[in-house]
């Protein structure tokens, strides 16, 4: 009798431990599953590229980097130091690949450590590019899931990057408008002035710019914001001239020439210059301080980071040729 029970309590002790063994496994697959997935996603935009460069930055940005590696290769890695794809590294033999990995890892942070597009000094720039109401947002339709809000600082970064494509150096007003209207007990109404302010010192600073681009984005619905060409979207842009400078004819030539220009590469592209005047808008936008200046609107509210990214790399070249002549 003690003989039996003995045996049915081994027996239900290995089918417990069995049951643990299963429920482990079955646990296991099931995490190995969903880590793969969401490690395996990329970001749900073409241009990671260029995010991963931007995102570097420390001015206004984030790094997200994505890795197909499970949890037990993680957990491998950091604690214990070895990889289990690689038996060398249980020797702590460092394998060629790692190798090769930590040299393109360190090429990486040092290029971009502190700016995704470094300054050369070696010549000036000739192209200023600023944001007079620098928390004009685009969609997070593509970036939502990574809490990527894209603005028209981003848009102005990756003008720069893809004017520098064509040698031509560039600076960005990176000061945060907004805290410094908050600090002087500033409106937003305001905003124009603070700009006026930085645009007159850049001014003094480099007198010889070719463009000066005062980037914004309008609040229209995506219909009236995008153009398809051969299945691509690209978001419209818009030239704003105001007439209540005196010498407003030079920045109407200029935003009419560069809008036509567009135009004649990519047909319904620019959506045309609008001039305005009057006591209920601002009527100058800054323009009296130099002729080179324009306010372009890239896109609006509803347009994406790539539909803004197609159009910037579309209307650089054309703005490149205008700084060049």
């Amino acid at each position: 009798m003690s003989k039996k029970f003995h045996t049915k309590k081994k027996k239900k002790k290995k089918y417990f431990f069995l049951k643990i063994l299963l429920l482990f496994v079955l646990t296991y697959l099931s995490f190995e599953c969903t880590t793969y997935y969401i490690l395996k996603s990329q970001l749900a935009t073409s241009n990671e590229e260029f995010l991963n460069h931007m995102l570097r930055d420390s001015n206004h940005y984030l790094l997200y980097q994505k890795s197909e590696e499970n949890i037990i290769h993680k957990i491998g890695k950091y604690f214990m130091h070895f990889d289990l794809s690689n038996p060398q590294s249980l020797l702590g033999m460092p394998t060629e690949n790692e190798t090769s990995k930590k040299v393109v890892s360190y090429q990486e942070n040092t290029k971009f450590i502190q700016n995704p597009t470094p300054k050369t000094e070696s010549k000036s720039p000739q192209v200023y590019i600023y944001n007079t109401h620098q928390s004009e947002s685009y969609s997070m339709k593509t970036l939502e899931p990574y809490n990527i809000t894209p603005s028209v600082m981003m848009a102005s970064y990756l003008m720069k990057e893809n004017f520098q494509k064509t040698q031509i150096e560039v600076v960005v007003e990176e000061t945060d408008f907004t805290k410094y209207l908050k600090e002087h007990n500033l409106n937003h109404a305001a905003s124009y002035q603070v700009s006026r302010e930085f645009v007159s010192k850049i001014l003094k600073q480099y007198p010889d710019l070719k463009l000066i681009i005062d980037l914004h984005r309008d609040a229209i619905p995506h219909d009236s914001s995008t153009l398809t060409i051969d299945d691509k979207n690209y978001a419209k842009v818009l030239f704003i001239v105001g007439l209540n400078n005196p010498n407003y004819q030079a920045n109407l030539n200029l935003a009419t020439t560069l809008s036509n220009q567009i135009n004649e590469s990519y047909p319904k592209l620019s959506r045309g210059v609008m001039q305005k005047s009057g006591t209920t808008v601002n009527g100058l936008y800054n323009q009296d301080l130099n002729a080179n200046m324009i306010l372009l609107e890239l896109g609006a509210n509803e347009n994406t980071i790539d539909e803004v990214q197609n159009t910037v790399e579309a209307i650089i070249p054309i703005f490149s040729k205008y700084v060049n002549s």
